[in-house]
C-alpha cells in the first residue's frame, strides 16, 4: 500500500466541463505534471478532463517498484469510468507509456472517440535488455527534454521491477492493436532518447483505424509535451477532438 506522500505537482488532475471528456495518461516514473500544460489548455476550451496519477507513480521508487502493470491499467481505467459518467463523448491521449496505456484503453472500448499517443511506448529494447541487470534500481529516465528551460518531474532513479511490468504492459498493448478502429492521431519525436521513433511507426501501421495520422515533432525530445512542440500538440489535439466530436469517424 502507497503510504509516502504524493509530491507536489504530481496530484491527480480534474477539470468537470462539457460532455466530451479527455482522459489523459502520464508516462513511466513520470507524473502528471507532464500532461498539465495540455489539461489546462483543454479545459480553457471546455472539455471535461482527467489525468489520474499512476499507482506508485509520483511518490517515491519503492512504491512504485511494488505496482504492476495491471494496477497502472485500473488507474486509467477508473479515470475512463469517472468520464463516461459525465460525458457523452471520451477521447484519449498519453505520452511514452502513458500513449501504450492510452492504446490499451482505446482497444478495450469501441466508445472511446479517438486517441492520441504521444511518443508511445510499445518496444524499447534497452528496457528489455536492462531487466537481467542484478540492481534493484537503474538511472532516472526522466526530463528527456530539448528546452533546457523545461523540467519533468519524475523520479530520480528507475526500479527494475517495474522495467518488468513496463514490458510486459508494452507487450499486451502490441497484441491489442488491431483491435483500436477509432481515429487516431500520432505524435512522434523525430530524436527521442527514450522510446525510439519506430515504436510510432508500427502503432501507425498496425492499427485498423480508417482515419489515422502521424504527426512528426522536429524540435522536442521524448518528452515533448513539455518541451518545444507543446503549443503545436496543442493546437492540433484541439483540432482533432473539434473534428470528431458529433460525428461518426
Amino acid at each position: 500500500m502507497e503510504q509516502s506522500i504524493v509530491m507536489n505537482g504530481a496530484e491527480d488532475i480534474r477539470f468537470e466541463g462539457n460532455e466530451v471528456g479527455i482522459l489523459l495518461c502520464h508516462g513511466f516514473t513520470g507524473t502528471t505534471q507532464s500532461m498539465r500544460p495540455l489539461a489546462e489548455a483543454y479545459a480553457r476550451e471546455g472539455y471535461t478532463v482527467h489525468c489520474p496519477r499512476l499507482k506508485g507513480h509520483g511518490t517515491t521508487p519503492e512504491d512504485m517498484e511494488s505496482t504492476s502493470y495491471k494496477e497502472w491499467i485500473r488507474s486509467v481505467d477508473e479515470a475512463y469510468q469517472w468520464l463516461t459518467e459525465r460525458c457523452s463523448t471520451v477521447f484519449v491521449a498519453g505520452l511514452s507509456m502513458g500513449g501504450a496505456l492510452a492504446l490499451y484503453i482505446a482497444s478495450q472500448y469501441e466508445a472511446v472517440k479517438g486517441v492520441i499517443p504521444i511518443n508511445a511506448a510499445i518496444q524499447i529494447p534497452a528496457f528489455e535488455s536492462s531487466i537481467s541487470s542484478e540492481e534493484r534500481f537503474l538511472d532516472a529516465i526522466g526530463s528527456d527534454i530539448k528546452d533546457q528551460g523545461s523540467h519533468e518531474l519524475a523520479y530520480d532513479r528507475t526500479p527494475v521491477k517495474s522495467i518488468e511490468e513496463l514490458v510486459r504492459l508494452m507487450d499486451q498493448v502490441k497484441e491489442r492493436l488491431d483491435a483500436i478502429h477509432c481515429p487516431i492521431m500520432i505524435f512522434v519525436s523525430d530524436e527521442d532518447h527514450v522510446v525510439p521513433p519506430n515504436n510510432s511507426e508500427v502503432v501507425f501501421d498496425s492499427v485498423f483505424s480508417e482515419h489515422k495520422e502521424i504527426i512528426h515533432l522536429e524540435n522536442s525530445y521524448h518528452v515533448a509535451t513539455l518541451d518545444y512542440d507543446q503549443d503545436l500538440i496543442i493546437e492540433r489535439s484541439l483540432e482533432f477532438f473539434q473534428m470528431y466530436t458529433n460525428t461518426k469517424g
